[in-house]
């Protein structure tokens, strides 16, 4: 299984797209997996024959880790299988069952299995095992992960627990459905962060009349120069980024007691997707784009993202992360950090209100064009003076906006 990108270390193995016997060539796309962050293909190593499975549909597949064997012509013979090989392999698959087999792996009362991490968790900690029972799982078949024991224990410590209160029966009319896979890693993904960042959030109030105005002036120009449609989120990262090479330090991450500040600019956007779920590609080195180049990449990922069609290293690496709430109407919004960074901005609609105006002759009313931002950000690394100079700096960028190098 190939390298799927930073923090990716597994992945469940959806569908096999050849069976064994079938002959591939270098590169043709031989299985479909899921990871925590998109469903891919994965093409193969050699030119071949496969001639064995190694991991199964449903199975969890380890980064690095041998998936099949295929039989290469040319390639050397295996190697005589000597008494030390032969008793190790034993060894090997003994453990194996024994682990299998071991009591630990057996059903509770009612059919859930906990793997023997879990259970040893449960020791350590004293969960009974009626306690246990009571926990959501957010693993494969709504097994209990280790991620779940550390939640629990987290909320054990503050005086209450994750357990999802008693939920009155479904009635006839009622719709019952099953969260997707997506889904599901997106909500324990929101509740991580949630635990791991102190959230704060502050608002401000931009004046986006100068970069609607020149938008409308120049959009189908653009379009037919370039062939490329610009929407306003290209605009919006080039704020974005402008205001992170003033203020460098909003551009980190946490790791322990330890603050990495990060040197590339990776921009994450947030898609919707038409299931309703979200996903977060991953704009890197967004400082090295021309506006018209910003505008083709926002332009193509979203459209990938929508259609399922985006790669693994797409997903990963991003050190800060925008979503355009506008788009769905949204005013304002307090969005969740997409861990490991530090914060996240929001933009909400576009406006046109009554205004006062400053001029050489006085103030006057007139109408213009508003947008209400919002910046969370992680209140362990970030205090309020950086979070809200950065996104003051976001909002000049904007209301002083000039084309510059399109």
């Amino acid at each position: 299984m190939p390298n799927m990108g930073e923090s990716i270390f597994e992945c469940t193995v959806l569908k096999w797209l050849i069976k064994e016997g079938d002959r591939v060539e270098a590169d043709d796309m031989i299985i479909e997996v899921a990871t925590d962050k998109i469903d891919t293909e994965i093409g193969s190593s050699h030119s071949g024959v496969i001639t064995r499975f190694l991991v199964q549909e449903g199975d969890i597949a380890q980064i690095g880790k041998p998936i099949c064997e295929i039989e290469v012509e040319g390639a050397a013979p295996a190697r005589p299988e000597v008494p030390e090989i032969k008793a190790v392999q034993e060894l090997e698959a003994d453990i194996k069952k024994a682990v299998e087999t071991a009591a630990p792996l057996s059903p509770a009362e009612g059919g859930r299995f906990y793997s023997p991490l879990v259970l040893s968790i449960a020791r350590q900690e004293n969960i009974s095992r009626e306690e246990l029972e009571k926990i959501p799982g957010t693993g494969q078949n709504q097994r209990v992960t280790k991620d779940d024991m550390l939640s629990y224990m987290e909320g054990r410590t503050h005086g209450s627990s994750p357990v999802q209160p008693q939920i009155t029966p479904a009635s006839g009319t009622d719709q019952v459905i099953e969260m997707d896979r997506m889904r599901k890693m997106i909500a324990q993904r929101m509740v991580d962060s949630k635990r791991i960042s102190p959230h704060v959030t502050s608002f401000i109030e931009t004046d986006m009349t100068r970069v609607s105005n020149w938008r409308s002036l120049i959009k189908d120009d653009f379009k037919k120069k370039y062939n490329e449609n610009i929407t306003f989120t290209p605009i919006l990262i080039r704020a974005i980024v402008a205001a992170i090479q003033k203020f460098p330090a909003i551009n980190a991450q946490v790791d322990g007691d330890k603050i990495i500040y990060k040197k590339d600019i990776n921009i994450g956007m947030a898609v919707a997707l038409p299931s309703g779920n979200l996903i977060v590609p991953v704009i890197h080195q967004a400082d090295k784009y021309s506006l018209v180049q910003l505008t083709a990449k926002v332009n193509d990922l979203a459209s990938r993202a929508r259609n399922n069609q985006l790669k693994p290293e797409e997903l990963v690496g991003g050190t800060y992360t925008i979503s355009n709430i506008g788009g769905f109407g949204n005013l304002a919004g307090t969005p969740i950090i997409v861990q490991p960074q530090v914060a996240i901005m929001a933009f909400g609609v576009i406006r046109k209100m009554a205004a006062v105006i400053e001029t050489p002759e006085g103030d006057v009313i007139g109408i213009r064009q508003k947008m209400i931002i919002s910046h969370s950000y992680d209140h362990r690394i970030v205090d309020g003076s950086l979070g809200g100079l950065f996104l003051k700096e976001v909002s000049d960028q904007l209301e002083a906006h000039t084309p510059g190098e399109i």
